[in-house]
């Protein structure tokens, strides 16, 4: 019933402007979606001649993306499947020798571990699971996998009711909540219960519990040169319920199952990772000073005497992902800088330098950062490449030298012409802070032409755009229309000082970030100032309702899933705790005008413009009630408005390839509507 809601809805855009969607063959259309593909997931041999990758699709008649896991010669780049099937297979993981391969996949109808013998192709299921795995780990001696698993707990029932004759069929009984979290976007209503460590053998059969106590544990695993300790990373305080990123690195005694912290610090600590001579410990972290924003540092510990060091201190940016050399004299890491992620070599002692800016964001919607590396025992490193004409590929850096080793997307959009990306800096009308953002043209542009604008605000609000391929900026552009996406004031990737200037002052200048954006588009003579129009999702969504609310310059808006109420949305939002101790001063009943004062409610009295609000119905993190407010407060003021809701969809909205389509649709629809409007 849903689903037929959904095409219907989708339908109706499609009817109501025929015009809006009448392509050229050589432009990229809405079900084009379906024949992207992109790389993810890579894993690289000791050899570095193969390089091991998941290559994701989209399947268009179940609308569900599946995976299956690829290998590329680094050399002659001859792609193989390694996996096969319309299902998902992910998390691959070559063992210590080589010979195997782990993963995980729902070929028999859930998530279970599968080993895959590379020389001879056999393949077995060596799991039967009742919860779904993750970042499974091979021991040192190849001989088993530790992964993380769900462990349900007795669910919490105080009352029973009395009287139910046998057979009856009463009303579901009710359901009792007395947990701090107790739903999650994406997951749904949380079930009694926490996640655990477990170990299976390689060659099949049961699993066992490794960790214990009423704490999750998960994330990257690393072992202790003898296999004997495994380190993880946890939050296993007293008050981790309120405190939810103050986790520490835990070591694991294997035989005992002892458990002993290893930090002791306020702030969160992650990816620990064991030297290959067994003497360091490197992971991730900084110290928590309360802000909306710090940079994660690189740290190193001496196992022998405690000694710890950062080997990033004097780096503003925040590291993300880290491996060890395999001689030990140094780690890959890697960060986004300036809207593009980099992976950089710090040796122990030394100079770091930069090994590659070109590390491809595995995200095809829209244009964020990030990407996945690994590192061969030679110091090949094989990466996932992007830029602004294609979605992720593999690809790797020999010797200093880059080879794109695949060409995923050659068949999809090969003969598309696509929207040519260009950087563009501006000098903020606030205070003259240097902002970055991209354009992104029609086809055939032409600069004596007049064209719409569209102005596509990030989320997070601490996040990034940057050069990557993006299907809905590339969509906005194949309708003819400009499209400006900005790293306003609070982005990341800038430094730490730039993302702490919204801390408990959000939305505010940022705005002003935006406009100077819009205002240097203008200028350059080829945008319709008729037809300016703003959109955004998520923090995106809350700029997007702040903007409408402070000018009417722009023809028509689309809020997708917003924040409207800063009051009620920490009180709904699945993350709670963290909202309020971090992007606050304190709970709104202490500080209702601050609150109020960022809340875009508060200027809804000053909104002319058409808008539209877009969310999915499973929106546990800018929850559905947030876009209602806004509708409802739209309509009493008698301003043009419409609220689209995606059936199911989660905060994502777009983990469904139809969904895209359909929030794209609406989009175009909207703006279509209102600049013909404007052009009578």
């Amino acid at each position: 019933m849903k689903l037929t809601h959904l095409a219907s809805a989708l339908g109706l855009a499609l009817t109501l402007a025929p015009s809006a969607f009448a392509n050229d063959a050589h432009t990229l259309k809405l079900e084009d979606v379906f024949n992207l593909e992109y790389a993810n997931q890579i894993d690289i041999s000791d050899d570095g001649e193969t390089v091991y990758f998941v290559r994701n699709r989209m399947d268009i008649k179940t609308d569900r993306k599946f995976s299956n896991i690829w290998q590329v010669d680094s050399g002659t780049k001859q792609l193989q499947p390694v996996t096969s099937g319309v299902h998902q297979d992910f998390a691959p993981v070559l063992s210590p020798s080589g010979d195997r391969l782990a993963f995980i996949s729902t070929r028999d109808g859930s998530p279970q571990l599968y080993v895959k013998w590379l020389s001879t192709g056999a393949l077995s299921k060596i799991s039967n699971l009742t919860q779904s795995p993750s970042q499974p780990t091979w021991t040192p001696d190849g001989k088993s996998l530790v992964f993380s698993m769900f462990v349900p707990a007795t669910a919490k029932n105080p009352v029973n009711l009395p009287g139910k004759p046998e057979g009856a069929k009463w009303a579901d009984p009710a359901v009792f909540i007395d947990d701090v979290y107790y739903r999650a976007d994406g997951a749904g209503y949380s079930k009694a219960g926490y996640n655990h460590l477990f170990s299976i053998p390689a060659d099949g059969g049961n699993a066992s519990q490794l960790s214990s106590g009423d704490f999750d544990h998960g994330g990257a695993l690393s072992f202790s040169e003898d296999g004997n300790t495994l380190y993880f990373s946890a939050n296993r305080h007293h008050e981790h319920d309120l405190k939810p990123i103050n986790t520490e690195i835990y070591s694991l005694d294997l035989k005992s199952k002892e458990i002993n912290a290893i930090t002791d610090r306020n702030g969160p600590d992650r990816s620990p990772s064991v030297s290959p001579s067994g003497r360091y410990l490197a992971y991730v972290g900084y110290d928590d000073k309360g802000t909306n924003y710090e940079n994660a540092q690189l740290y190193i510990r001496d196992l022998s005497n405690a000694d710890t060091q950062s080997l990033t201190a004097d780096l503003d940016r925040s590291v993300e992902q880290i491996q060890w050399a395999d001689n030990g004299r140094g780690l890959y890491f890697s960060y986004d800088d300036q809207g593009q992620t980099t992976l950089a070599y710090q040796p122990l002692r030394g100079k770091r330098k930069v090994i590659t800016e070109q590390i491809g964001s595995v995200s095809f919607g829209r244009p964020y950062s990030g990407g996945d590396f690994d590192v061969s025992a030679s110091g090949d490193v094989a990466f996932t490449l992007a830029d602004t004409q294609r979605p992720a590929d593999v690809a790797v850096n020999k010797r200093g030298n880059t080879r794109r080793l695949t060409h995923l997307n050659e068949d999809a959009l090969g003969a598309k012409t696509l929207g040519k990306v260009e950087e563009l800096w501006v000098k903020s009308k606030h205070d003259g802070l240097g902002i970055q953002g991209w354009v992104v043209y029609p086809p055939e542009f032409d600069a004596e032409k007049r064209y719409p604008l569209i102005l596509e605000i990030h989320g997070g609000p601490v996040a990034n755009y940057g050069p990557h391929f993006s299907a809905e900026a590339q969509l906005f552009a194949a309708k003819g229309n400009v499209v400006l996406y900005m790293n306003p004031r609070g982005s990341d990737s800038y430094g730490k000082q730039f993302a702490q200037t919204i801390h408990h002052n959000y939305p505010s200048n940022d705005f002003d970030d935006l406009m100077t954006g819009v205002d240097a588009l203008i200028d350059k003579g080829f945008i319709d100032t008729d037809k300016l129009f703003v959109t955004g999702g998520s923090g995106g969504g809350v700029l997007t309702a702040w903007t409408v609310g402070h000018t009417d310059r722009f023809a028509a808006a689309v809020v997708a899933k917003p924040v409207i109420n800063w009051f009620s949305f920490v009180l709904t939002a699945d993350f709670y705790p963290f909202f309020t101790d971090y992007w606050f001063p304190g709970k709104p009943w202490d500080h209702m005008q601050h609150y109020m004062e960022r809340s875009p409610i508060s200027y809804v009295g000053k909104v002319k413009t058409p808008t539209m609000l877009l969310t999915g119905e499973a929106d546990y993190r800018t929850p559905i009630s947030e876009t209602e407010q806004f509708y409802q407060a739209l309509k009493l003021q008698g301003v043009d408005t419409a609220m689209v809701r995606i059936p199911d969809a989660s905060h994502g909205i777009t983990a469904r390839p139809s969904n895209l389509m359909a929030k794209v649709a609406y989009i175009l629809w909207w703006f279509e509507k209102h600049g013909e409007k404007d052009a009578e």
